[in-house]
């Protein structure tokens, strides 16, 4: 039973044909779990960083952050990798495809090695700028050199994710990232508490700890599209540099690059915000939005696989079944986020608490839950169709309307209702609410146009 099912969503699927609903169930399903994989990486190590105290808590809260920034910079090939690659198979151009991937590990490898060496030397002056204690700055200093040296691996395995994801094969990137995270779980203590003859080295073994099983899923990833695995192959032949490809990944890419930093920016701008309400504050976002990002991790997912179906489709010249895909996942998100959104508000509490039982971050962390428990069927709409629209390879307005919503409204809102009309914290929850609402409509609108059909990648 369970090799029957295996083999059934390990199947090569004609993604321009049949059931959408169908179709959408055999892609996101293994992405929602690798999804909530990718986002169980954070909450193990915060779990585990929560037993040496909040101020352990707060280091790896605020370095996450910074990190998120860094990581954004180059998600944004991703984005341009699977728009093309998907469009490739949807028109039956493989060769192309594999191209495209080639090309795609070139920028990774060049923009990995930069970033590394960047994140290293700014990791300390903006976790000064951030606000941090001196209690914390050694602890969050320290995680983030370690990531950042390891930054490579984090990069390739999130691209090699993408290409497969994009091909179609959505099972082979979950079973790599459900083997990485029990490398991690076994880690993570062995290297934070030292237990038998590993060192004991608190914040920065969970960092450790997630370099080292990231980078044996990487190697993993790297022998099944060697080896021909899945539904694409990686030749090592012939692998010269085609100039024109790699401008038309970038020219996808970077506007979703520019999109995906300006979230990762705002976290940090918001997390200077709160810092100014103390340590306790700061725990509680940290373990706010960790929760919030698990809770988009389905979105994320069917975002993914109405991405893949619309390029798909549009490259098999099929618009309107490309329509139908992106309001197939809207529908199975929104019914999601429903539910979760009544416990998120009426459930809070416990849910931080169980990261940080301090009475105080409790506190304040069920505000936040119960403020993001309302939003979420504004982020069900807003996310579905960015992804659905960047599937396109129009990504340019969906940077557009990510500014507008995070920038020009979220963070002057979040500061004059914290800070200026004296609502306190709360204000900063308020203001991200505000945004949910403002991005979903953007998108909605622009959805509605149906420009985004003639987009070529």
């Amino acid at each position: 039973m369970i090799k029957r099912l295996y083999h059934k969503f390990k199947e090569r699927r004609d993604l321009t044909s049949g059931s959408i609903s169908r179709n959408m169930f055999f892609l996101a399903t293994p992405m929602i779990v690798s999804n909530l994989l990718q986002t169980t990486f954070e909450l193990i190590n915060m779990f585990w960083v929560g037993r040496l105290g909040s101020t352990a808590l707060a280091a790896v809260a605020m370095s996450g952050s910074i990190i998120m920034v860094v990581m954004f910079m180059m998600m944004g090939v991703g984005v341009g990798t699977t728009a093309m690659v998907a469009r490739a198979i949807g028109a039956k151009e493989h060769a192309r495809a594999e191209q495209v991937v080639k090309q795609s590990l070139v920028i990774a490898l060049l923009g990995s090695l930069i970033l590394a060496v960047l994140g290293y030397i700014i990791s300390a002056p903006l976790l000064e700028l951030l606000g941090a204690t001196p209690e914390v700055m050694p602890l969050g200093a320290s995680y983030m050199h370690i990531t950042f040296a390891g930054s490579f691996v984090i990069f390739f395995m999130f691209l090699i994710m993408a290409v497969l994801q994009g091909a179609g094969d959505t099972m082979t990137p979950m079973l790599i990232l459900a083997f990485s995270l029990l490398l991690n779980v076994v880690l993570d203590p062995l290297l934070i508490f030292g237990i038998g003859p590993f060192p004991e080295l608190g914040v920065s073994g969970a960092a450790l700890a997630t370099i080292i099983s990231r980078g044996v899923g990487c190697l993993i990833a790297f022998e099944v599209m060697i080896r021909g695995r899945s539904h694409i192959q990686l030749k090592l032949n012939n692998y010269g540099v085609d100039g024109a490809i790699i401008n038309r990944i970038l020219m996808i890419g970077f506007p979703a690059s520019i999109q995906m930093t300006l979230r990762g920016l705002m976290g940090v701008v918001l997390m200077w915000v709160v810092a100014g309400f103390g340590t306790m504050a700061v725990a509680a976002y940290g373990i706010g939005i960790r929760l919030s990002m698990l809770l988009m991790m389905p979105g994320f997912a069917l975002g993914m696989a109405s991405a893949t179906m619309v390029g798909h489709n549009l490259g098999a010249k099929k618009p309107e079944r490309a329509v139908s895909a992106a309001w197939t996942a809207v529908l199975y998100y929104g019914a999601f986020m429903a539910v979760m959104g009544l416990i998120f508000f009426f459930f809070g509490a416990p849910l931080i608490a169980f990261f940080d039982p301090n009475p105080e971050v409790v506190k304040i962390g069920a505000v936040l839950m119960a403020i993001l428990g309302i939003g979420c069927p504004f982020i069900a709409l807003g996310l579905i169709l960015d992804r659905s629209i960047s599937g396109a390879g129009d990504t340019m307005v969906t940077m557009i309307n990510t500014f507008l919503s995070l920038w020009i409204i979220q963070i002057p809102l979040a500061i004059v209702l914290s800070e200026q009309i004296g609502i306190g914290i709360n204000g900063v929850w308020y203001a991200g609410l505000v945004a949910q609402v403002v991005l979903a409509v953007l998108n909605l609108g622009w959805f509605l146009t149906g420009r985004w059909k003639h987009k070529k990648a």
